[in-house]
């Protein structure tokens, strides 16, 4: 496979590549009020249509959540490894159940063999394209709450969902401490239903149907090639998409690969820096997610 080219010099991509404490701490706050502004949203007007927006967006900030923690696991959401450490192991990722040392520990290598046998990625998107009526089953299954099931009893076999082993953190998780502190905090207000309603039940639903599109728009049926133009998808994300699919500019997947070590909040300016640099053209880009979703189904 050939390498990448050299897309941008060097003097547009550095000033792209600086990390700020302020986004950092900035995002951070953000993707946690908004979470509890939905929540208090609900307990202040408790009707069908408050719990709806604030379910959705639950789920969908859960999914900010993991997106800002994957900023962490490449060192760059905040300036230094302790911070990014600290905020991403136990402000982003244990809430939701996740690691961010193991998270770490694979996705280095999911960018250095991306869309290749080594990847450990690739059961992700080696699948497709499938059937509709396959695509309509995986997301049924996620919104039910089985996908998340499966996930949780392979973590405690010690395995991943295809049965390979999986790495293991070190040390205890606060995974279970700091939910214990949220139902805590709500039963003490006198909603501690809200939990179940409002954290647990988005996390083992609308949370992994999101995190299903998203993987899917990032490399299904993409290359097997070292070129990021061509072996990830950038795809156009609307108001719509970027409140409730993609937060946190996650649909810039192609110029995450091109540059892992720009910060997401840039990727709109390195997306136009490429584009006036002339590889608009090179990339694979979905012009929405539907559109995705309907490449990567047949029949």
């Amino acid at each position: 496979m050939s390498p990448t080219p050299k897309l941008l010099p060097k003097d547009i991509v550095q000033p792209l590549s600086q990390r700020s404490d302020l986004w950092g701490a900035w995002l951070t706050f953000h993707v946690w009020a908004v979470i509890i502004g939905s929540t208090a949203l609900f307990i202040a007007f408790p009707n069908p249509l408050t719990f709806i927006f604030a379910f959705l967006m639950i789920g969908s900030r859960q999914h900010g959540m993991s997106i800002l923690m994957h900023e962490t696991a490449h060192g760059i959401l905040f300036k230094s490894r302790r911070l990014n450490d600290f905020v991403g192991e136990f402000l982003l990722a244990a809430p939701y159940g996740g690691s961010m040392q193991a998270y770490r520990h694979y996705h280095l290598k999911h960018h250095k063999y991306a869309q290749t046998a080594d990847d450990p990625d690739l059961p992700l998107s080696a699948k497709f394209p499938v059937s509709k009526a396959s695509l309509r089953r995986k997301l049924l299954r996620d919104m039910t709450g089985l996908t998340f099931l499966r996930l949780r009893v392979a973590a405690i076999k010690g395995v991943d969902i295809d049965g390979n082993d999986a790495f293991k953190q070190k040390g205890p998780s606060l995974t279970l401490p700091i939910n214990f502190m949220m139902f805590l905090v709500l039963a003490l207000l006198g909603h501690w239903w809200v939990y179940f309603a409002l954290w647990l039940a988005p996390l083992m639903t609308w949370f992994m149907v999101v995190l299903r599109i998203r993987n899917i728009a990032e490399h299904a049926m993409t290359e097997d090639n070292s070129n990021a133009l061509r072996h990830a998808r950038t795809t156009h994300a609307n108001i719509l998409a970027r409140i409730f699919i993609a937060p946190y500019w996650v649909n810039y997947h192609v110029e995450h690969h091109a540059y892992m070590y720009v910060p997401c909040y840039r990727f709109p300016a390195l997306h136009e820096s490429l584009t006036e640099a002339g590889h608009r053209k090179e990339m694979i880009y979905a012009p929405s997610y539907s559109n995705v979703l309907k490449t990567v189904s047949t029949g």
